[in-house]
């Protein structure tokens, strides 16, 4: 199993958008990469300047959000959606996408409940809780219904 350190995953967003402004080839996981610093140009200078991203420190105070943790979340949610786990993602997510008519917007609301189960589960010491996760999902889809 790969376990990219923050560096790794800084580098790799800084890039795949170096590439998709040379117009250089992009593999499996920077074309999906890609998908996502497409979707988020206010993200550019972040991604500009790969020394520049690793020495960056994003607090969340000021209402400064982190690139690399949202397109990150992006990629995770792809990844969830893709090998439905936890079982019922895939159908919760799309059936947001159908309510927002948009992907885009749907991974935004999986956000909130993906980093809603983490904060739980670092907050109370316990592993993240699948079952919470998807509720929420299904949750924030009905009652858009």
């Amino acid at each position: 199993m790969f376990t990219p350190s923050q560096n790794d995953v800084r580098r790799f967003f800084c890039q795949v958008q170096a590439k998709l402004k040379l117009h250089q080839p992009l593999d499996g996981m920077e074309a999906l990469a890609a998908t996502w610093v497409q979707a988020h140009p206010e993200y550019e200078m972040d991604l500009a300047d790969e020394t520049r991203a690793i020495h960056q420190e994003y607090k969340g105070d000021g209402g400064q959000e982190n690139p690399f943790l949202h397109l990150s979340m992006h990629l995770s949610i792809e990844e969830q959606c893709s090998i439905d786990q936890p079982t019922g993602v895939r159908q919760a997510v799309e059936r947001l996408t159908q309510e927002l008519d948009s992907l885009h917007l749907a991974h935004h609301e999986a956000m909130e409940c993906l980093g809603l189960m983490l904060w739980e589960s670092q907050r109370s010491g316990r592993p993240p809780d699948p079952h919470q996760y998807l509720e929420s999902l299904k949750k924030r889809a009905s009652r858009r219904s």
